[in-house]
């Protein structure tokens, strides 16, 4: 029995110590992302984008967006891309199979033909049944193929893409209209850099207008305030930071922009990963830093890119499994990177960071939770040392989640309304306190599932931006007098 209570009592001491490395490692990363975030305030604060892009020789982008049943929004979405600022971009909508009416959409509302094609390169994918360009819209493809996943689509896209920069984005992404402006200037700046992330906001409770954020607001369900901050944490200081260090393992598949060239060379996307967004990025620092120790995986802080939060614990949860299991598969496919001194930070910090606190960190702290409970039980250990462990426990993700809301707004302001900012600094308070321990036990789901091989996306159901039917009469009738 005093094996058991030793161990109970060592274990408390071992989770603790757990809360304190990750507390000092964020801290850490929110002093560097600060100083990062405000050099780039500054640069971009005088910067005229199109006037740079008229000096310089731009690279055309190709936007690929995967779509799979998604016949209430496409239509919506495609305006919306259609009317981007870049001096020249190609619009590539993959319709991956769909079981409803996506690619009737599409015909209905842009007029798409079919023609006859070949692909430019052969990264293996599933058949393309078709491809359709639209009279209307001479930039606009779309792409008919059998069903085989976000990953395979974005590879049949590429083989039929024919400018040298690949931007992926989710088909209920809303973009700022500068967005490519921003995410390609970096490949113009650096020749070394291969992938550029762009920020991703919660759009939930912003007014929007034609596929646009006309007004930057916050939802009434609390559910998607804790995200607004969990967000603003993990992109301000946790990409961020480690964009210092050039060891960014992932960019979101919302948004993120590639050099063609080097997907092509490293085989295109995983078809069927869990974690493709993850994934692509590990491949990409892996197989090109062996040829050139100077490549680059860069990150921009502006907010560019906006996506629907779940407002239901049941899709928030089928998210936040599906993360982890992506996660680990990422880890688990590339474990050589670990401790690997020829990828510099990346390997001798960053992969260990990934692993210790984003693959077992789950596991960790609700193992913690429980272990602390029963030992407050028992009586096990003293009360200093239970004080310690509430402030290691809460109290930092209190501090952090309130400095990433004061970062954003030192930074890139957006939400203008003191209400708004006085809910996100009630947020970053109240999340500490239930939210952020159901997340911790949906990541700690998705490991077990994982480990004992339940490795399926699952589902993740959202609402949509919905619009009044006479607003969309509205905008079908604007867009058709333009065209006339």
């Amino acid at each position: 029995m005093n094996t058991v209570i030793d161990i109970i009592y060592y274990y408390n001491y071992a989770v603790l110590f757990y809360f304190l490395i990750i507390v000092t490692v964020y801290i850490l990363l929110n002093v560097i992302s600060f100083r990062n975030i405000s050099k780039y305030a500054k640069k971009i604060k005088y910067a005229e984008l199109k006037e740079i892009f008229r000096i310089h020789n731009f690279k055309p982008v190709t936007v690929i967006v995967p779509a799979y049943n998604e016949e209430n929004g496409i239509v919506e979405s495609v305006r919306s891309l259609l009317q981007l600022e870049y001096p020249d971009y190609q619009l590539i909508v993959v319709n991956d199979g769909s079981t409803d009416d996506t690619l009737l959409r599409l015909f209905e509302n842009f007029q798409i033909r079919q023609i006859s094609f070949s692909p430019y390169y052969e990264i293996k994918s599933q058949p393309i049944k078709a491809v359709y360009l639209s009279p209307a819209y001479p930039n606009l493809v779309v792409i008919d193929k059998e069903n085989g996943g976000k990953a395979d689509s974005i590879n049949a896209a590429i083989n039929i893409s024919k400018n040298p920069l690949i931007t992926v984005i989710d088909a209920d992404s809303i973009l700022e209209r500068d967005c490519l402006l921003k995410i390609a200037r970096p490949f113009m700046e650096n020749e070394n850099i291969v992938a550029v992330g762009g920020t991703v906001r919660i759009a939930n409770g912003c007014k929007v207008n034609q596929g646009y954020i006309e007004e930057v607001g916050l939802s009434k369900s609390w559910l998607a305030r804790f995200q607004v901050v969990e967000y603003l944490r993990a992109f301000l200081f946790g990409r961020n930071g480690f964009d210092v260090l050039n060891g960014i393992l992932i960019i979101s598949g919302a948004f993120s922009c590639f050099k063609r060239e080097a997907l092509i060379e490293v085989g295109g996307y995983l078809g069927g990963s869990i974690g493709e967004d993850m994934e692509i990025v590990i491949r990409l620092h892996k197989e090109l830093r062996k040829k050139n120790k100077k490549t680059r995986v860069t990150f921009i802080p502006d907010p560019v890119c906006w996506t629907e939060g779940p407002e239901t614990f049941k899709t928030l949860a089928s998210q936040r499994v599906r993360w982890q299991k992506g996660t680990i598969e990422s880890i688990r496919l590339h474990k050589d990177l670990l401790f690997n001194f020829k990828y510099g930070w990346l390997g001798t910090i960053v992969f260990p960071y990934y692993l210790l606190f984003e693959v077992f960190g789950p596991f960790i702290e609700i193992s913690g939770y429980v272990v602390f409970i029963i030992s407050l039980i028992l009586n096990i250990v003293p009360f200093n040392f239970a004080v310690a462990f509430f402030t290691a426990a809460f109290l930092y993700g209190v501090v952090l989640s309130t400095l990433a809301v004061c970062l954003e707004e030192l930074s890139f302001k957006k939400y203008t309304k003191v209400s708004d900012l006085l809910i996100l600094m009630a947020a970053s308070f109240l999340e500490n306190f239930g939210y952020r321990q159901l997340t911790a036990f949906w990541r700690f789901k998705g490991f077990m599932e994982y480990i004992f091989g339940k490795r399926s996306w699952g589902k993740m159901e959202k609402k949509g931006f919905k619009k009044k039917k006479e607003q969309l009469q509205e905008i079908e009738a604007n867009l058709e007098d333009e065209l006339v």
